[in-house]
């Protein structure tokens, strides 16, 4: 069995905010399976079906951001199962718009629900996709990631989340290394032609090399802390 869960925020207002690329993923997927996710369990909606003979949860928290991890470790506790039956998806503002990494563990960089999922499974070796969105630039981080997407974002997003749904399913069928092997390579390309057609640095490649937590801002704001 795997787990595919997208963090994100729910709730109308928060449906096409950067901070939900997460919850779209699992939305796509749901389309492409036939899955309902719809069922309330383990603090989210969920809904189950099968990729091949393999048997697959496909997961949305509910309980804001920061504490998306609550979610993910009763599902565990249930399932019994193992990190390398785990797949995340989220948002990245440290990784250029539309770009993928594929990552077999890692740190949660500036991503709170990513820190949630961590400190709950006290593990970060599970697999993970994120999908960058930008820099906030000198927009504060917590109004930048809970803002909905530009016209000039929306395509290139868009693409990322099917591709991020690609990818998802290619880790089920295929494993994670086949999918970092197809997607990582292909998300870099097209992130480096889109920045050089804006005229920008290469942000995607340069940015991977440094850790994507030093670049976090703590969120001041106990209202919005909840949502980021």
């Amino acid at each position: 069995m795997y787990l595919i869960c997208g963090l994100g925020n729910p709730g109308r207002e928060y449906e096409t905010t950067r901070h939900n690329m997460g919850f779209l993923t699992i939305d796509v997927l749901a389309e492409r399976l036939g899955i309902s996710v719809r069922q309330l369990r383990f603090k989210a909606l969920v809904g189950e079906g099968r990729v091949g003979s393999e048997k697959v949860m496909l997961m949305k928290p509910q309980t804001f951001m920061n504490l998306s991890g609550e979610a993910v470790r009763l599902a565990f506790e249930y399932y019994r199962l193992e990190p390398s039956q785990l797949l995340v998806i989220y948002d990245d503002a440290d990784l250029a718009p539309g770009a993928l990494r594929i990552r077999r563990s890692g740190s949660s960089g500036s991503h709170n629900g990513m820190k949630s999922v961590i400190y709950q499974l006290q593990s970060q070796d599970f697999a993970r996709i994120r999908i960058g969105i930008g820099s906030s630039g000198p927009i504060p981080m917590e109004r930048f990631v809970l803002g909905h997407w530009t016209e000039e974002e929306r395509p290139l997003l868009a693409d990322a989340v099917s591709k991020a749904a690609d990818a998802s399913l290619c880790f089920i069928e295929s494993g994670l290394d086949r999918a970092m092997n197809l997607y990582n390579t292909k998300s870099e390309k097209k992130a480096k032609k889109t920045a050089e057609k804006a005229g920008e640095p290469e942000g995607g490649a340069a940015e991977e090399k440094a850790d994507p937590g030093s670049k976090a801002e703590d969120v001041q704001s106990e209202g919005i802390k909840e949502n980021t």
